[in-house]
């Protein structure tokens, strides 16, 4: 089973888990509301920054192959993937679901939806650095890689020191 320190972050690494669902689940099933307007093409910028973030989470997940995990407990079966997504932004996977919840929120035109959006945002933003802590002890190079890479929204206008 592992020692102590092993079960304990798979514990913790599953009820990050457990509360992102939660989270993203409210979100999906909060009614709307008339809190402020929501006029056809806002429903349609919504939509389509859901379709792009549900898109990101795919093309990010399948990039890193057999190191993806349901939890955020880094796998020893890969290594530190810095290509594909992961080359623009160290979590693209936690980038692609906050657009989904970005473009549920800006359609929904509730406050509701708002606050709870507000909150996940910052509970991807505890969960991310968790796992980095991970991350760190997993890969030596994971520190030079998070210094040059940032964490969710991608820099373009920064020149890549890797070119």
């Amino acid at each position: 089973m592992g020692d102590g320190r092993t079960v304990n972050r798979n514990v913790t690494g599953w009820l990050f888990v457990a509360v992102q669902a939660i989270l993203l689940v409210a979100l999906v099933l909060l009614p709307g509301a008339d809190d402020w307007p929501t006029p056809d093409w806002l429903e349609t910028l919504g939509f389509l920054t859901l379709l792009a973030g549900l898109a990101i989470v795919g093309i990010s997940a399948l990039g890193l192959g057999s190191a993806l995990t349901a939890t955020p407990v880094p796998t020893t079966r890969g290594e530190l993937t810095v290509t594909g997504m992961y080359r623009f932004v160290r979590h693209p996977i936690y980038s692609g679901v906050l657009l989904v919840v970005v473009g549920l929120t800006v359609s929904s035109g509730s406050f509701l939806t708002l606050g709870v959006a507000i909150f996940t945002v910052l509970f991807f933003n505890v969960k991310a650095r968790w796992e980095e802590a991970r991350l760190r002890e997993e890969y030596p190079n994971y520190p030079s890689y998070a210094a040059r890479t940032p964490r969710f929204v991608p820099r373009p206008w920064r020149r890549d020191p890797n070119s």
